[in-house]
């Protein structure tokens, strides 16, 4: 295949393409053998009708239209690969005329790239990261939630109070009709929980086991199911039981209960280093992901409003796609939201922005440190492989296709990505957002261009000063 790609405005290009004449025949014999399936011949079965017979009977333009319908979308793939682009949105299709035998089959396209950066600084940068400290207090809450799982549930002769755990029959109704869900038995509730409809949680309290209790509701606005939302119900409920939760003491042998370990304070040291190695990597991956957006600060790109709106597309398409195979229909999922297709693709455009920005950088941080993955990168990032092949047998299969590209550019975007994060210098998060504060001749000059006459001066108690 042959390509040339023609930069035009706006971060687009136009990709012009030749299939060779060899690679067209073939694809004009498939689609003859597609057609021949419905194609009933004197002498010949249905679908056993030769392709040259077939091209005779239908006319080589017509079998050659279809070949170009069928092959498009793989040639169109092969394109944008062999011509290297980054494409954002559909593209604009144009073939002017169809080949004589034994000539290339030429078509182009145009379609929005990802744009260009122009780097600013991205190795060394200064990044705040936030510094580990377990509270007691933290500790506790872990404590309690083992209590709890450790605790029981023993039946009381006395008025339910909060924290106790009452098991109702209930009938509801709304103008006096019952409705779905209005009726259970043997329910259990958890007074002073948070998910307890306040109604049913003050009208319970100070109730003892055989009470009849009449509960006024008003689901709230958001209640689920909708149908439900902002209407007023009566419920008959019968109070049949109360039992009040029993929580073992924490001492040595609840540690010895919950844990392989003999005293409670060995059990304590185990939670604040596990809570410690969680909060360490949750604390590492925030400041690997803060000096990227840093280093993606620091650069300009531009981005035209229509390459930022076909991403937003992309990513809806994504999300529908995504819906749709969890058997959740798109256009419902609108609904839901209050809003139309067009709305939710208007309100992914920020996304699609900060996307773009982060693409660019790193694609342009990749060329300047000459990133170039190796196949052990390759192999490393597709992992233990799928069913019985293995990640070398992927790769090889990748690269006969050509489809060997995208993973290399993911792994290229994500190794530029490490070289930012492993160069940067953590400070103090609490420093960081000071520095971020301060008044400097930079961001004057960046206010002044976003807003224009709207600036003026800095504001007094504003702090720069130079190599700040």
């Amino acid at each position: 295949m042959r390509t040339q790609v023609t930069e035009l405005p706006d971060s687009r290009v136009r990709v012009e393409v030749g299939v060779e004449p060899e690679a067209v025949k073939q694809r004009m014999e498939r689609a003859a053998k597609a057609l021949a399936r419905e194609m009933r011949v004197p002498g010949f079965r249905k679908g056993k009708v030769p392709p040259q017979l077939v091209i005779q009977r239908l006319g080589r333009e017509a079998v050659l239209e279809q070949a170009f319908q069928d092959a498009l979308p793989e040639w169109y793939e092969r394109a944008v690969m062999e011509a290297g682009i980054n494409p954002v949105g559909s593209p604009q299709l144009n073939l002017e005329q169809l080949p004589a035998e034994g000539e290339e089959l030429e078509f182009s396209f145009e379609i929005g790239v990802r744009p260009r950066a122009e780097l600013g600084e991205y190795k060394g940068l200064e990044v705040g990261r936030t510094e580990i400290e377990v509270d007691e207090e933290i500790i506790d809450r872990e404590l309690e939630r083992l209590r709890e799982g450790f605790g029981s549930l023993n039946p009381v002769e006395r008025p339910a109070q909060s924290g106790d755990i009452v098991v109702i029959d209930y009938q509801g109704t709304i103008d006096g009709e019952p409705f779905e869900g209005s009726e259970g038995k043997d329910f259990a509730i958890e007074l002073g929980a948070e998910n307890l409809l306040a109604e049913f949680d003050q009208a319970i309290t100070g109730r003892s086991a055989g009470d009849d209790v009449e509960v006024e509701v008003t689901f709230p606005d958001d209640h689920k199911p909708d149908e439900l939302a902002g209407k007023h119900a009566a419920f008959a409920v019968k109070v049949k039981e109360v039992r009040e939760k029993e929580l073992p003491e924490l001492d040595d042998d609840f540690a010895q209960l919950a844990s392989e370990f003999d005293t409670l304070e060995e059990l304590r040291a185990d939670i604040r280093e596990r809570l410690e190695r969680v909060l360490e990597e949750r604390a590492d991956a925030e400041f690997r992901e803060a000096a990227v957006e840093a280093a993606v600060a620091n650069a300009k790109v531009d981005l035209p409003h229509d390459i930022v709106h076909a991403r937003a597309h992309e990513l809806w398409e994504q999300l529908e796609r995504s819906l749709a195979a969890r058997g959740i229909d798109p256009q419902t999922y609108a609904r839901m939201q209050g809003k139309d297709r067009h709305e939710l693709i208007t309100e992914s455009e920020e996304a699609a922005e900060r996307q773009l920005r982060r693409e660019a950088t790193l694609e342009a941080i990749a060329d300047a440190e000459g990133i170039d993955p190796t196949d052990e990168d390759l192999i490393e990032a597709l992992g233990p492989g799928e069913g019985k092949e293995s990640p070398e047998k992927i790769l090889e299969r990748l690269k006969k296709s050509g489809r060997d590209a995208l993973l290399r550019q993911e792994v290229r975007m994500r190794k530029a990505a490490e070289l930012v994060a492993d160069s940067a210098k953590p400070i103090p998060k609490a420093q960081a957002e000071a520095r971020e504060a301060l008044w400097t001749p930079e961001k004057e000059e960046a206010g002044a261009a976003s807003e224009g006459d709207a600036g003026g001066e800095a504001e007094s108690g504003k702090l720069w000063t130079p190599g700040s």
